[in-house]
């Protein structure tokens, strides 16, 4: 019988790699951080995070595409959602031949167009129990991408509902994780969800549990957390015993302040003494995510002139990572190097943490004279991208680089042998 479903490859990664690194690569960037993290090019010095850039849930996703491909040639391959938030590594999918089933307006997926003939890739978000289930009776071939990361906050709340707590997840929840996460509670009969999205949301929640003055009455709770918590959720009943999860790209320092503040609702409701039956909480915190918003915090004790964080608009993480910056410095969120024009020396960036705030083209960014160039990039972004953004805006400043630098993303390897 033809095994349908995969985990862990199919043991193509060394094979692969010298692709993988060619289309991925920057030499640029591998210099820098030889440097120590930091280099000087004529009146420019690039600073670089310590931590950025793919994580290894992200490596391994692109990993497993890639491998996906070499392995079935002959039959039609299918992405649920994208493989990650990051434009160029989704353009090159579509380049292989991968097509993509996009979300329906609510956020759901129609698969009815597929066969047991056609394989079909899982993101690293995850998808939920409903579509996982759905794509198992259909037949086909799946390949798991989904996080170790995830995959840990999974387990978490899924026994928050088989021991009867709601899970209450710091997360967006149209975000494909949030979703694919909330629906692991709904693996137990009666179990219930309840996502907020920061902490002004959370407080909400705390403020009902301990009964504050001023709190919102049940039904304007229900009415303001209908689109985010199971259907039927009921406040009263379902806010006496809670477990806290997150999505992982969240600001893990946030994430961490919400459970503290429901901690102290319910201490103030129920008394220090019985605080355990009714909150708990296990360490969900992607440390890829924590690591690469402390290296940013690390920068920060002696901010650049300017901070750019490259990755894409949609990107979480991303986002939080400019959010951080922008308390310390002029910081411009590029989804791509493309972003950066060397030929009028203008910059499109995102200058907000909410997702639909639009694009706006500056000039004249760049400081007059030697200047600090702090660099970060999102989980999801490969490092040819970083460095031709670096490149860029070198070459806005008439900045050449040594000749014997490669700055290309590496060699050139025959993409259609993959």
């Amino acid at each position: 019988m033809e095994q349908t479903y995969f985990r862990k490859g199919f043991g193509l990664k060394k094979e692969l790699k010298p692709l993988i690194d060619a289309e991925y690569h920057s030499a640029l960037v591998q210099r820098i951080r030889a440097r120590g993290y930091a280099d000087t090019f004529g009146d420019v010095t690039v600073r670089l995070a310590q931590e950025f850039g793919f994580c290894y849930g992200v490596d391994r996703a692109v990993d497993y595409a890639y491998e996906t491909v070499h392995k079935f040639p002959d039959r039609t391959i299918w992405l649920v959602g994208e493989i990650i938030h990051n434009p160029h590594v989704n353009q090159r999918m579509t380049d292989m031949g991968i097509r993509f089933i996009y979300p329906e307006q609510d956020g759901s997926f129609d698969f009815s167009h597929l066969t047991d003939r056609d394989v079909v890739i899982i993101p690293a978000f995850g998808v939920t129990t409903h579509d996982f289930d759905a794509l198992r009776r259909i037949g086909c071939i799946l390949v798991d991408t989904t996080c170790g990361s995830v995959l840990h906050v999974w387990k978490r709340v899924e026994s928050y509902a088989r021991d009867g707590f709601t899970s209450v997840i710091h997360g967006k929840y149209t975000h494909e994780e949030s979703r694919a996460t909330a629906s692991q509670a709904l693996k137990h009969e009666g179990a219930k969800y309840l996502v907020v999205r920061d902490m002004d949301e959370a407080m909400l929640v705390c403020d009902y549990i301990a009964a504050r003055p001023g709190h919102l009455a049940r039904d304007e709770f229900v009415q303001h957390f209908r689109p985010k918590a199971t259907a039927h959720f009921d406040p009263d009943a379902d806010l006496v015993r809670v477990g806290v999860a997150n999505q992982t790209t969240m600001l893990a320092s946030e994430s961490i302040a919400i459970g503290m503040k429901i901690h102290e609702a319910m201490v103030e409701r129920y008394g220090l003494e019985h605080v355990k039956e009714h909150y708990r909480s296990f360490g969900t915190i992607c440390s890829a995510t924590q690591e690469r918003q402390d290296a940013v915090a690390e920068m920060m004790r002696e901010p650049p002139d300017a901070m750019i964080v490259i990755g894409g608009y949609n990107s979480s993480n991303t986002n939080h990572l400019a959010h951080l910056c922008r308390k310390h410095t002029r910081t411009f969120h590029v989804q791509d190097a493309s972003c950066i024009d060397v030929a009028t020396g203008t910059i499109r960036h995102k200058p907000e943490l909410s997702p639909d705030a639009p694009e706006v083209e500056e000039t004249d960014w760049l400081p007059a004279g030697p200047f600090q160039l702090g660099v970060t990039a999102g989980a999801s972004t490969p490092n040819n991208k970083i460095g031709e953004a670096v490149l860029r805006v070198l070459e806005i400043r008439g900045i050449g680089l040594d000749p014997e630098v490669d700055v290309s993303a590496g060699p050139e390897v025959d993409a259609s042998t993959v």
